[in-house]
C-alpha cells in the first residue's frame, strides 16, 4: 500500500448485508410502525431519505405523498404497484419526476433500493 492510499479508518465505513441487517420501521402518517421500514447507513439525512434499502410487507400500502424531488428505485425483489396500476417488477428501474403524486401498493412485499434527495409531502387524496 502506498504513502497516499492508506487503510480506510473503521470509523469512516459502514457495512451493512441487506439480508442479515436489522432494518428501521418508518411509520405512517398515522404513527404506525408496521408495514414499511428502511436500512440506511447514511445518518446525515433523515430515515427515508438520501441512498437506502426499503422494505414494504406483503398487502401494505403507502401514505399519498407528493415527491418534493426527482425519485430513483430499483426493484430487488417482490412487486409494487403505484395508483394507476402501473406493476414494478424485480429489475425495474424507476425514475417519478419532482411533483409526481402517488401511492404503491404491495400485494407480495418488496425490497427496493431507493435514491430521494429530500423528503416526501404527505397530501389529502
Amino acid at each position: 500500500m502506498s504513502d497516499t492510499m492508506k487503510a480506510i479508518k473503521s470509523e469512516d465505513r459502514r457495512v451493512a448485508n441487506i439480508n442479515t441487517a436489522e432494518f428501521t420501521p418508518l411509520p405512517t402518517i398515522d404513527g404506525s410502525e408496521i408495514g414499511q421500514s428502511v436500512l440506511q447507513l447514511n445518518d446525515a439525512h433523515p430515515k427515508g431519505v438520501g441512498f437506502h434499502i426499503y422494505k414494504m410487507a406483503p398487502g401494505f400500502t403507502t401514505d399519498a405523498h407528493i415527491h418534493t424531488e426527482d425519485e430513483e428505485f430499483f426493484i430487488l425483489e417482490g412487486d409494487i404497484v403505484d395508483h394507476d396500476g402501473v406493476r414494478y417488477v424485480p429489475g425495474d428501474l424507476v425514475w417519478l419526476r419532482k411533483n409526481t403524486k402517488h401511492n404503491s401498493y404491495s400485494e407480495n412485499g418488496c425490497t427496493i433500493v431507493v435514491y430521494i434527495k429530500e423528503a416526501e409531502e404527505m397530501i389529502d387524496v
